[in-house]
């Protein structure tokens, strides 16, 4: 059987679903009964890198539209040649498997095609929002090593301040319009004039004079010596070869990169392939909202996509506006998103709910979705609205709920197949019984390999029977549909994105006049959480709206906008326990 047949699921090999009176050797969970129809209790995951997955469908689908960029479209055949020249582009500058390649871009064409280029010579690909701060990207580049990186070039700027401390040789630079259309492209300039980014911007003539900065546009082009359309690497390209470092906070705030390899993020991709049985592939439109940089969008939108031979919906930046346009006019059967995306449609779409009814399937990830949330979508929709559960440790799905009248509100839902959960308890690590309430537990083919040059931190996270500790409070039911009973205690999720209340107020600590300060996450109606911080001037200083306008400033010069606090409130001291330990809790409740 040809490898390209997986594209039409003939070769991923599914077993009927378990029961209690499988063979022995035989795994057997309560929650198989609950599985969708069609969806295989377990997966044979072939031993291929993920980059198979774009060869199998160019060759299955080569005309079918991959991309669909304002109004741009490019198929599966092109976006694979452009993979293969950007590959062939980077042995030019000498990258060779291991070699960490970031990429900080949205969601445009060059994003797809980098990563795929990048994990075709065996670089590994370290996805990085490209709103950091000059902060916030020093500090990943640095801990990654990377040597290149492909970055939008109105944000060079940023990395021109921090490439001294980091081991970077090539940077990389695009535009989001090099895949406009032609009447946009001539506009785009225009538009740009009243644009707020970092001064100076990148010069034609830095371009010209510094041989370490390229233009990606440039490295796309067809060479006349040399074939690049039919791209070999000549590194052997494994299963276990690290592909991924995708970065993730603890509860100290310090950034990790969680290692996952081609085999844990082709495991991810076919995992939640089969939680759709009734998705054909081929047929299938994606809205891409979901950024590809975070570890949903990655699996959930681009892999999943490529394998469903799938027409993804470009999306540089979720404006509902936008994103209500793009529903209009291209008929999305499928949106994967969190649920601010969805409180935002649900306001713009008014009484013209009609717009809304090509999406079938959406499964809600990176936040809690409210039950209100779903069930209104669903009305207007007339699809299914479900929520997900993952971590960037596990490429990151591991539970959904089903896509039929068997999902639950409030649940995360299933282990999906070739997942493994459990609740431990939280001191001695032993399994607890049905209803109890614990520490959440994975393990399964998706499940990164350890944090990156942090072995202390990756022993900490395994159990010795190689149980994945999650470091959610969780519990399951007699069916075996998993609740979380309250996140990771600091951390906040705000609109999809982890904020780690350590790093906010370690940026707190630093201006002159705090003495105290202590951030929580805050219910909030449109962003599932909001970042307060609580702050103690020192004795010297008076509370005043000036001071804190100045504390808010501060922040915005070294967090990412999300991180920033929407709330401070000064205090003359802050609850603590009797060892002094500051009590978020009472934070929280006041």
């Amino acid at each position: 059987m040809s490898d390209a047949s997986i594209i039409n699921n003939k070769n991923i090999q599914a077993e009927p679903h378990l029961s209690t009176s499988s063979g022995a050797g035989e795994l057997q969970y309560p929650w198989f009964q609950y599985y969708e129809s069609g969806v295989p209790a377990h997966l044979e995951i072939p031993d291929h890198p993920l980059t198979w997955l774009l060869d199998c469908t160019a060759s299955c689908y080569p005309s079918n539209t991959a991309f669909i960029y304002y109004g741009t479209r490019i198929s599966y055949a092109q976006f694979s040649s452009y993979a293969n020249r950007f590959a062939a582009a980077l042995q030019r500058l000498g990258v060779k498997k291991g070699d960490r390649v970031a990429i900080a871009l949205p969601n445009i064409p060059q994003y797809p095609i980098a990563c795929y280029g990048a994990l075709k010579v065996g670089a590994v690909v370290v996805p990085t929002n490209p709103l950091y701060t000059e902060h916030e990207m020093q500090q990943q580049l640095a801990d990654a090593s990377a040597r290149v990186m492909v970055m939008l070039d109105s944000f060079y700027p940023i990395v021109r301040k921090v490439r001294g401390q980091t081991a970077l040789e090539h940077v990389i630079v695009t535009s989001p319009a090099d895949f406009f259309p032609t009447t946009l492209r001539i506009l785009y300039p225009l538009s740009q004039r009243k644009a707020k980014y970092p001064e100076p911007h990148l010069t034609a003539k830095e371009l010209h004079d510094d041989p370490t900065l390229h233009e990606m546009y440039r490295m796309l082009e067809s060479r006349k010596s040399g074939d690049v359309e039919q791209f070999h690497s000549p590194v052997a390209l494994l299963g276990s070869d690290l592909a991924v470092l995708q970065y993730t906070g603890g509860t100290t705030g310090l950034a990790k990169g969680a290692m996952l390899t081609q085999r844990n993020l082709l495991s991810n991709a076919i995992q939640t392939r089969s939680w759709c049985p009734r998705a054909v592939d081929g047929e299938e439109v994606m809205l891409c909202a979901a950024p590809f940089f975070h570890s949903y969008g990655l699996t959930v939108c681009l892999n999943f996509s490529i394998l469903t031979a799938a027409t993804m919906v470009l999306l540089p930046r979720f404006k509902t506006k936008e994103v209500m346009t793009a529903i209009r006019k291209y008929r999305p059967t499928m949106f994967p998103g969190i649920p601010t995306m969805y409180i935002a449609l649900m306001r713009e779409v008014g009484k013209h709910t009609e717009y809304m009814r090509s999406i079938k399937y959406c499964i809600s990830g990176a936040a809690p979705l409210p039950a209100r949330v779903q069930a209104d979508f669903e009305v207007m929709t007339h699809g299914k609205l479900v929520e997900g559960y993952g971590l960037s440790e596990a490429s990151p799905v591991t539970h959904a709920n089903p896509l039929t009248e068997q999902s639950r509100n409030g649940s995360i839902g299933l282990p999906l197949p070739n997942v493994e959960a459990t609740i431990l308890h939280q001191q001695t690590g032993q399994p607890l019984a049905v209803g109890e309430v614990g520490e959440l537990a994975v393990r399964g083919p998706n499940i990164m390999q350890g944090y990156w040059n942090r072995q202390q931190e990756t022993e900490a996270i395994f159990t010795p029977d190689g149980w994945m500790r999650t470091g959610d409070i969780g519990k399951m039911d007699a069916d075996g549909y998993f609740y979380i009973v309250e996140r990771a205690k600091d951390l906040i999720i705000a609109s999809g994105f982890n904020v780690y209340p350590h790093e906010v107020e370690e940026v707190l600590f630093q201006h002159p006049t705090v003495s105290e300060a202590a951030v929580v996450g805050l219910p909030d109606e449109y962003r599932g959480e909001t970042v307060a911080a609580f702050v103690v001037l020192k004795p010297s200083i008076e509370p005043s709206e000036k001071t804190k306008q100045e504390l808010l400033d501060y922040c915005k010069q070294y967090l990412a906008a999300y991180k920033v606090p929407k709330k401070l409130e000064f205090r003359t001291s802050l609850p603590k326990s009797i060892i002094g330990k500051v009590l978020r809790r009472e934070l929280r409740a006041s």
